[in-house]
């Protein structure tokens, strides 16, 4: 969820068995807003789009959680520990792999919410084993190939570790997209101690060949040094009742209030554009509707100043997240083109 207090955006993702720490609309200036002419003094030609995406519901609906329904395993055991003042912490993985700065995470027990969260204690150095594959090639198409394991008849841990791992090797040396969340080092690190112990790829007679639907490939296993945070879990109490959360949550990630009887008509011609499928553009000078829309929402770098330069400095990366009259909605500023002055 978008917030003005984050200074990036980071997607977090977990493999709880393996013990591991996941277009904007182009077009569409309504006709009676500007005439497109530049201003080379002040980031002339430079195009802002606007798009706006309004959700149903509370915004404690998106942030608290049934620790008893989430993966991983251990996040139940961290808040329990953080609960009764327990000494227990975590070395390479969060307490509370769901929760983040910009998406924070709530759990209610016994009538209270609680925000969750981590602290960072120490550092220790630590070897694991880095589970790698390299293809061989398709089954179908190889005359011999080696003897080997299919994925599917290993342990559920193993069977993930193969799904990571060969995300890795399919994209070595190609063109394409790796899911650095989950891809570690080139392959899949095992961190958990019990994971180790478990493996049938990891140990003495593990196989040397290993298939995935169509494809065959070459098990090669390292141990490697990490260094890796350790974490205590940390709970605090922020809320009695629905209403007092939902204050809360306000508070942390809304970035701007309107209300639309405030707003004038070509105003909210401006948002309901953002919101159709086209989105919402114009080029510097803005028209005044715009400006005095990104005046309310309180988007000054993109009015006063050098637009190009300043403006395109979001640290929020263009994302925010605005309460409309009685609903939320996550809205996105872009710019593009733009002199250097």
């Amino acid at each position: 969820m978008p917030s003005t207090h984050s200074t990036r955006r980071r997607f977090l993702t977990t493999v709880a068995a393996l013990g591991l720490a996941t277009g904007s609309g182009c077009a569409g200036v309504a006709p009676s807003f500007g005439d497109g002419s530049g201003d080379d003094s002040n980031g002339g030609g430079t195009t802002l789009s606007l798009d706006l995406h309004r959700f149903d519901g509370s915004l404690a609906a998106r942030h608290v959680v049934a620790l008893s329904e989430t993966r991983p395993s251990w996040d139940e055991t961290a808040f329990e520990a953080a609960l009764n003042g327990s000494d227990y912490t975590l070395r390479g993985r969060l307490p509370f792999p769901g929760s983040s700065e910009d998406r924070p995470q709530y759990v209610r027990r016994n009538g209270t919410y609680y925000r969750l969260d981590s602290v960072v204690v120490g550092q220790e150095t630590v070897t694991h084993p880095v589970l790698r594959l390299y293809t061989v090639g398709r089954l179908t198409e190889l005359d011999d190939p080696p003897e080997h394991v299919s994925k599917e008849s290993l342990p559920e841990m193993d069977a993930r570790a193969v799904e990571v791992a060969q995300m890795a090797a399919r994209a070595r040396g190609n063109v394409g997209g790796v899911p650095w969340g989950l891809v570690e080092r080139g392959g899949t690190v095992y961190r958990s101690d019990d994971a180790e112990a478990q493996s049938e790829l990891l140990g003495p007679d593990a196989p040397s060949h290993v298939s995935y639907r169509d494809r065959l490939y070459r098990i090669e296993v390292t141990r490697e040094t990490f260094h890796e945070t350790v974490r205590r879990p940390d709970v605090d109490p922020v809320a009695e009742t629905d209403t007092e959360l939902e204050s809360v949550l306000r508070g942390r990630l809304v970035d701007a209030t309107l209300d639309p009887d405030a707003l004038s008509p070509d105003e909210r011609r401006i948002l309901e554009t953002a919101e159709s499928s086209r989105g919402y553009e114009a080029t510097h000078p803005f028209p005044e509707p715009l400006v005095s829309l990104l005046k309310r929402l309180g988007h000054y770098a993109y009015v006063d100043g050098n637009v190009a330069k300043d403006a395109g400095v979001d640290p929020d990366g263009g994302r925010h997240l605005l309460r409309y009259g009685g609903g939320y909605a996550e809205y996105s500023l872009r710019l593009d083109g733009g002199g250097d002055n």
